[in-house]
């Protein structure tokens, strides 16, 4: 995603995507490659106006799920092209990053309000918590309240999450360039705040069982231990990744980062503990795409059409 967001007229390049972490240099767990469906190549939205920035699969229910910039709903895309509601709450105003955590059977989303980019809105930051299987509201956390820190007209943009492996949640604030750390138990705080000069938008993150986190900023990539984010340290990339948005784990362990900006998701691997990286595949596509959801060997990218109310698509890719 760019660094702001207009949905008249300028195309946006800042927004989400989400991944869980294999152990170094292993694949994920086999229930993330199992019971893949049988989904066309390309699947055409029924209807426009929708604008899904975030998707995700959801290996539990076997089911693509997407989010909705301009309504908040989440929805399951249908190989037809209905998207049917899997959740709907009024407290939902702008779903853009979620995740599937089957293991405790919730699906997270990153809650915002996309008038922030628009105007004087001050937007909001909140993680909204559901029940993955019946879409039943477990809990809707502001983020944004727990940054004590933060200016008094600060503004927020929860942007992506990504969960540890005892639970734990981790998500962007694309505004205010914060990732917040959210407990198993609910319990909301501020991990790590850049520094303002730094000016990032944060976007992008993953979680690495090795216990740190992988975070985009801009062009760059970043890896933060758990246990001492001040100790974060920029990845040095084996070139310059222009329009980060949503990153996620392959199949196969690779790390998929798709840009907005260049019609692309790049493949990275790392053999020293992600202290650099090295390219490791890339796919191209055609619209502009935002985040991309792991189904089996493949990706699938969503194309939102940010900037006109033509039907979205999410298109099947392989990274080469």
């Amino acid at each position: 995603m760019r660094n702001l967001i207009c949905l008249v007229a300028v195309v946006p390049v800042m927004l989400s995507g989400c991944g869980g972490a294999p152990a170094e240099d292993a694949p994920p767990p086999a229930a993330a490659v199992s019971s893949v469906p049988n989904l066309p190549a390309t699947i055409l939205a029924n209807r426009g106006g929708v604008i899904p920035e975030g998707v995700e699969y959801d290996t539990k229910n076997n089911r693509l799920l997407t989010g909705s910039l301009s309504e908040g709903s989440i929805f399951q895309w249908q190989a037809d092209g209905n998207l049917t509601p899997v959740v709907t709450d009024a407290d939902l105003k702008s779903s853009i990053g979620i995740e599937a955590d089957e293991e405790r059977d919730r699906l997270l989303v990153c809650n915002s309000d996309s008038a922030v980019f628009q105007g004087n809105a001050a937007g909001q930051a909140k993680l909204g918590i559901y029940n993955l299987t019946t879409g039943a509201k477990i809990a809707m956390v502001d983020l944004a309240a727990a940054d004590t820190g933060a200016a008094r007209d600060a503004k927020h943009f929860a942007n992506d999450v990504a969960v540890g492996s005892d639970g734990t949640a981790y998500v962007t604030d694309t505004m205010t360039n914060v990732v917040y750390r959210v407990g198993p138990d609910n319990a909301v705080s501020v991990l790590y705040r850049f520094p303002a000069t730094q000016g990032l938008g944060l976007n992008g993150i993953v979680f690495h069982a090795s216990g740190y986190l992988l975070v985009t900023g801009g062009a760059k990539l970043y890896k933060m231990p758990i246990g001492n984010p001040a100790g974060v340290t920029e990845v040095k990339l084996p070139m310059e990744l222009v329009g980060q948005d949503g990153m996620l784990w392959t199949a196969d362990g690779r790390l998929a980062i798709v840009s907005n900006s260049q019609h692309r998701v790049v493949g990275l691997k790392s053999s020293d503990d992600w202290a650099t990286a090295e390219m490791a595949g890339e796919a191209k596509y055609e619209i502009q795409g935002t985040t991309a959801a792991a189904v089996g060997n493949d990706l699938y990218v969503v194309h939102p059409h940010f900037a006109d109310a033509e039907p979205p698509t999410v298109e099947r890719l392989t990274l080469q």
